[in-house]
């Protein structure tokens, strides 16, 4: 009889409760909080609708900041929940500043829900979240915010920011897998969620499940099968950024937004689309294309001379207007950073050498400042 030979990816041991919180501690460690941490099994929109659905309701109203397009995803749950919502959008060139979220907040006294992008890699930007919350806390909001970009990339510290939920996903600057998430959640949230008849329960989406459940039980019983893979890849990804370091990581991040932004300064055709560089996310650099090209084909054409560049162009409206640089995770790196601007040059038919030059000085300079 033919046997199967036994295959690292497929015949693995049960993940166990124990390792299951373990990984749990381990994420809660990145984020350095003291706040409950759940991992979720799915990408982490999976947490973002969750948290919404659980702190807001009919008679609740919400402000929905926008910088990007998933602020808009956001608002159209929050208003699918009954909240009436107010939506405070800035250009998605810019970061929304923390003077206008008082003065929103300051308007619209009833106000108890807060949702926020930290920072939005399909628009290039970051918003200010330390002093974002400072205004949130004094109005005394629930605030929610999606750190998926952020996180590995930049600061975030959600309990020093008075961060209530704060969602996490390891495909970006972490390095890590995309089936798996996670969210941290105040004790001001748990609360909220209680006392909420319309919060999921007995639900896919339902937070209060893993609290009551599993945090409550003693983290003795998982709910359902774990997605092994992606915990074991997760659990990989957070022992490779303790070995690394996450100031040493976050390092890396700035230097490639850093070297990207030089470099394609140099190059005729392109500038960057955040103006500010204050506004401009470590994770991923945007470009705005000159009027008369279209950024989707010069895309095409970098990626059929270099296939592996991590480079896309603009979504919907900004498609033929604006390229990204993923600079994130493995591509943190000036290889990954010197590959792109060699692509984007031969797309545009000129010279690289100057842009590759300032690029490789603006990385060394950022690594040792």
């Amino acid at each position: 009889m033919r046997t199967t030979a036994n295959h690292p990816l497929l015949d693995l041991p049960p993940l166990t409760p124990e390792r299951f919180a373990s990984i749990e501690r381990g994420v809660a460690e990145l984020l350095g909080t003291r706040a409950d941490v759940v991992v979720t099994q799915g990408e982490a929109l999976l947490p973002l609708e969750g948290c919404i659905r659980s702190g807001a309701r009919p008679g609740s109203t919400a402000l929905n900041v926008v910088t990007g397009p998933y602020g808009t995803t956001f608002g159209n749950w929050l208003r699918d929940c009954g909240a009436e919502v107010v939506d405070l959008a800035v250009p998605f060139d810019t970061a929304v500043s923390a003077e206008q979220v008082a003065e929103a907040l300051a308007a619209r006294p009833e106000i108890d829900f807060v949702s926020l992008v930290h920072a939005e890699a399909a628009t290039g930007n970051t918003n200010p979240v330390a002093e974002i919350g400072e205004a949130v806390r004094a109005h005394g909001a629930l605030f929610m915010l999606d750190a998926v970009a952020s996180v590995g990339a930049e600061p975030l510290l959600p309990d020093a920011w008075g961060v209530d939920l704060c969602v996490i996903g390891a495909q970006k600057a972490m390095g890590g897998p995309a089936g798996v998430s996670a969210v941290s959640v105040s004790e001001r949230a748990w609360e909220r969620f209680a006392a909420n008849p319309a919060a999921p329960r007995r639900s896919y989406l339902s937070l209060l499940d893993w609290k009551e459940r599993w945090i409550d039980g003693g983290r003795k019983a998982l709910l359902h099968a774990p997605a092994q893979l992606e915990m074991l890849a997760l659990e990989a990804c957070l022992e490779r950024i303790t070995t690394e370091g996450l100031p040493a990581l976050m390092r890396r991040h700035t230097a490639a937004a850093t070297a990207t932004r030089a470099g394609a300064a140099a190059l005729a055709g392109l500038a960057p689309y955040v103006g500010d560089v204050r506004a401009a996310a470590p994770v991923a650099t945007t470009l705005r294309v000159d009027a008369g090209l279209d950024a989707s084909a010069l895309v095409a054409k970098a990626l059929a001379g270099a296939p592996g560049a991590p480079l896309v162009a603009g979504g919907g409206a900004l498609a033929t207007s604006m390229i990204r640089v993923n600079h994130y995770g493995p591509d943190a790196s000036l290889a990954a950073v010197l590959a792109s601007l060699t692509a984007l040059a031969g797309a545009l038919a000129t010279p690289s050498e100057e842009a590759l030059a300032t690029a490789t000085a603006a990385w060394e300079s950022a690594l040792t400042a």
